[in-house]
């Protein structure tokens, strides 16, 4: 005996994926802050780096 599966149809429809009631999907304001702060923490290593590598380069 052979069992088949087949895929359901679409389900019904919704609104988005989200109901109204659901809670925003944003991080708390300490979080945010915190990447902020690790974004501008890569951009200056980045930048330190390039300067390294430049007066290496010269020298």
């Amino acid at each position: 005996m052979s069992t088949r599966t087949q895929a359901l149809g679409p389900g019904p429809p919704h609104a988005g994926g989200m109901l109204w009631s659901d809670p925003e999907n944003e991080p708390p304001k300490e979080l945010r802050d915190t990447q902020d702060m690790l974004r501008r923490l890569g951009v200056l290593m980045a930048l330190a780096m390039f300067l390294a590598m430049l007066v290496i380069g010269v020298r």
